[in-house]
């Protein structure tokens, strides 16, 4: 007789609440605009309800399949190479944003999403096959290859996104036995690439020095000339005079959230003063309406999915569900602690959900697909 499994109930609570709290945050963040623009104040709630039915269906879909299913190269490949198609159609389909495949009126599709349960379930699936041969370039050329293609498509568009994909290949890729040579050759690479893809879209480019020097003084002391051309280029792409707006009116939120915060519907900055409240910026309104310790609550649950995803990865014995875990767990973790950093103003401004809690059909998907996955190694773990 097959040995039933035991649901891990400390991670599948936590996902539970934090989608459910999300539904309710997204409620409180966007119901003012929603009654002013789109004529009914449940407008994002219906439209996230829809979302976390279909969500939750994968995840338990996926939280009841074998992992072990997903190991094998038809999977991997196959989904790799879907997302790639989805990725390029995109930047036709949408050619102002390159974001979004749109069915209907209703459904949107974002590819670059469903591209990070794609990624690594293709990453386990190779590194497990390749375990021993980690540090060969049989094994090392089609990985970059690999990881390249999906995240100079993904870069276009979203360079929040494609820096989480880029740090979780290089999580897996490091506890499978990478050379440090090799590692820094690659951290190398990446921080290259990343430099060119700042520079070359005028408005990153603007949020990175707005941060760290956001009158210009450092510049004009380097190069008063070069000062001249810097702001001539990023006037191309500014749509605000301050484009510290945001993280001023996130800090402003949280500030006045105090301790215990304001209440639940109560947030005064969601009513028009701090943009995408109900996506990117969502727990800016959780720390104003619940205060340091619903902020905190929600940092304690994204750190009780890092617990368990790592209790995942250390206890299950083979290597295809040991990468899958560390992969899945790595992908959200690092994308929650992103997005509350540039909420906080730890980090420049990204676009970039929380995971669960941010409104988007799309992100919700990408996250319970992955979490449905982890769970499935985490009860096979023991």
């Amino acid at each position: 007789m097959a040995q039933r499994l035991k649901t891990d109930w400390y991670l599948f609570i936590t996902i539970v609440a934090l989608v459910f709290f999300g539904a309710l945050m997204i409620f409180s963040a966007s119901s003012v605009m929603a009654s002013f623009k789109m004529g009914s104040s449940y407008y994002f709630l219906i439209r996230q309800s829809f979302w976390i039915v279909v969500a939750l269906s994968v995840m338990m879909t996926l939280k009841r399949l074998h992992y072990r299913n997903l190991q094998n190269p038809a999977v991997a490949f196959v989904s790799m190479g879907v997302v790639i198609i989805m990725l390029i159609a995109v930047f036709f389909l949408d050619p102002h944003q390159h974001r979004w495949i749109r069915v209907g009126g209703f459904i949107g599709v974002q590819p670059s999403e469903l591209a990070k349960p794609a990624l690594v379930i293709f990453l386990a699936f190779f590194v497990a096959q390749r375990a021993r041969a980690i540090n060969n370039r049989y094994t090392l050329v089609p990985a970059a290859l690999a990881v390249t293609a999906v995240t100079l498509a993904v870069v276009v568009a979203d360079l929040g996104t494609a820096v989480v994909l880029v740090a979780t290949a290089a999580t897996v890729f490091f506890v499978a036995g990478l050379e440090w040579r090799f590692f820094m050759l690659a951290l190398l690479v990446a921080l290259v690439g990343s430099l060119f893809a700042v520079a070359a879209k005028p408005y990153r480019l603007t949020r990175i020095i707005g941060y760290v020097d956001h009158d210009y003084k450092i510049v004009q002391k380097i190069d008063s000339t070069l000062h001249v051309h810097l702001a001539e280029y990023l006037k191309k792409s500014l749509t605000t005079k301050d484009t510290s707006y945001q993280s001023e009116q996130a800090k402003i939120a949280v500030g006045s959230g105090g301790v215990l915060g304001q209440g639940l519907m109560q947030s005064k900055q969601k009513e028009g003063f701090l943009p995408e409240s109900h996506t990117d910026f969502i727990y800016a309104i959780v720390g104003e309406e619940f205060g340091l310790i619903g902020a905190a609550a929600v940092l304690l649950a994204f750190g009780l999915i890092l617990w368990r995803g790592i209790r995942a990865t250390i206890l299950i014995p083979d290597d295809f569900g040991r990468y899958l875990a560390l992969g899945m767990t790595t992908m959200l973790v690092v994308q929650a602690f992103m997005n509350m950093s540039v909420v906080l103003g730890l980090m420049p401004t990204k676009g970039i959900p929380l995971p669960m809690i941010s409104f988007g059909g799309s992100s919700l998907l990408s996250t319970l697909t992955c979490l449905g996955i982890l769970l499935n190694v985490s009860e096979h773990a023991g």
